[in-house]
Formats: C-alpha cells, sequence, structure tokens
C-alpha cells in the first residue's frame, strides 16, 4: 500500500519478508537499527504484530508511527470482525476483504503528506488510483468465487486468517487454529474438520505460506482414514506476501493468486 501511494517519493523498508508470520515475529537488533532510522513507521495495527507492541510504542514517543487500520476503528468499527479472549479485539487479518483494506488508503496517503507536504498532491493522486484499483479487484474476486458451486464453496485452512474473506465474498471458512498462529490445533479441532470434510465431501484444504502445514496434512490423514480423499489444494499467502520479482510480491497479486488457486481446487 505505502510503496503504491508513496511511488518515486518513498522508499520502503518491510521488516518481514515472504514466509515470514507476524503474529510470532520477534525483532532483532538490525530491525531495531532500521526502524531507528526511518521517517515514517507503518505498520498493520490491531495486535496482528503482538510481539512488536512494545518497540513501536517506545518508537511513537521519537517519531510518527501509526497503523494503517487505525481509521478502521474510528470509521467503519462495524465492519470490524470481534473475537473473544486474548489482547486483539478484532480480527487483524481485514486485508482479505479487499473493499476493507481499500478504505485503508486515504488515510495512510493523508499520513504520509504530514511528514513530506511537498509531495501530498502526489500521494492524493496515487491513492485515488490505488482505491479505484482495489475497488475493481473487489467485484473480480467476487466473480471469481461464484464459480465454485455453493456446496463446496468452503475454505479449510491452517488458522483463522480468512473470515473477512468469507464475509465479503459468500463462503464458508473453516480453520485448526485461532486468528494467531500462537494458538494451538488441538485434537478436538482436527476431528471436527475431518467429520466436515468428510460428511460434506470437500474436495480440498489449504497450507499457508507463512504456517507450517502439519495440521493441514493432520486432516488429510484423517479423511483417508475415513474413506475420503481429501488433497491440499495448493498453498495460500495469509499473512505474507510471496517472494520478490513475482507477481505474488504485490498485495493485488496475492489476492488474484489466492483466490485462482481457491477456484481451481473446489470448483
Amino acid at each position: 500500500m505505502l510503496q503504491q501511494i508513496g511511488g518515486e517519493h518513498v522508499a520502503v523498508d518491510v521488516l518481514m519478508g515472504p514466509g515470514v508470520d507476524p503474529h510470532l515475529y520477534k525483532p532483532t537488533p538490525g530491525d531495531r537499527r532500521r526502524l531507528n532510522a526511518a521517517d515514517i513507521v507503518f505498520y498493520s495495527g490491531l495486535h496482528l504484530e503482538g510481539r512488536l507492541a512494545a518497540l513501536l510504542e517506545k518508537l511513537s514517543s521519537q517519531k510518527p508511527v501509526y497503523a494503517v487500520t487505525e481509521v478502521l476503528l474510528k470509521q467503519h468499527k462495524e465492519r470490524l470482525r470481534a473475537v473473544e479472549g486474548g489482547e486483539a479485539t478484532y480480527d487483524p487479518h481485514v486485508w482479505f476483504d479487499v473493499s476493507l483494506w481499500a478504505c485503508c488508503v486515504d488515510d495512510a496517503a493523508a499520513r504520509l503528506g504530514e511528514v513530506d507536504p511537498a509531495h501530498t498532491a502526489d500521494y492524493r493522486r496515487n491513492a485515488d488510483r490505488y482505491r479505484a484499483e482495489l475497488e475493481a479487484l473487489h467485484h473480480e474476486v467476487k466473480e471469481h468465487v461464484l464459480q465454485i458451486p455453493k456446496e463446496r464453496r468452503v475454505l479449510v485452512t491452517a488458522h483463522d486468517a480468512f473470515a473477512y474473506f468469507g464475509r465479503a465474498y459468500d463462503t464458508e471458512v473453516c480453520s485448526l487454529q485461532g486468528i494467531s498462529t500462537a494458538d494451538e490445533a488441538d485434537l478436538g479441532s482436527v476431528n471436527r474438520l475431518v467429520d466436515l470434510l468428510a460428511a460434506r465431501k470437500i474436495k480440498a484444504v489449504f497450507v499457508e505460506s507463512s504456517v507450517p502445514p502439519r495440521n493441514v496434512q493432520a486432516l488429510v490423514q484423517g479423511c483417508a482414514a475415513r474413506g475420503h480423499a481429501v488433497k491440499v489444494g495448493g498453498e495460500l499467502y495469509s499473512d505474507a506476501l510471496g517472494p520478490p520479482n513475482t507477481p505474488e510480491a504485490t498485495y493485488m497479486g496475492v489476492v488474484r493468486y489466492n483466490v485462482r488457486t481457491m477456484v481451481e481446487a473446489l470448483r
């Protein structure tokens, strides 16, 4: 988002690269140096980066530090998914509803303009373009998901990251772990999902690029023991983007890749 809005006027340095789980991430000494060197720090928010919270709070007394989802709490709270227990009051995986993620764009552009007033007009113009592209992508996703018959439109993943996707795109979502990958999947959760997959003849389950695949593989084995063949339909990007210099290195590329992978495996 910040690269799209900032364009040639910003140098975006990302701490968490491909395959990194933000729920469990611990900052390194090198990260601290990079954060200290930054003119402005953006993070996702809603407790996604839980272990960075203390460092970000300390840093905010020295320079601008913003959560891009802060605007959702102020202006779109009714669209956030409340969760029970733990520190996170709301599910942080808002980017899986493209229309909700688009609501963060204008505020991010305004924050950039505050630290770099000379390029405010460029940031606003880029934000307008990018928001329009996201709105078009939102409708594109809706159309593609409809290729999966309603009775097969069941997305089973390792952790509870796709609830916003399910709500926005009329897809039933089930997972083994909670919204944080720090939550453990117990045997009861595995058995309940095996029962569901076998009873409804669901064809595929999905692993995630930032989560170990062992729990999802347990589902495959459990279904096999019940006489139902279920396959791993592919690897989805949940909490991290893809490798550099690939389409999946961008948010829009990841969204398209995920939807294509789901449709091909489930329809």
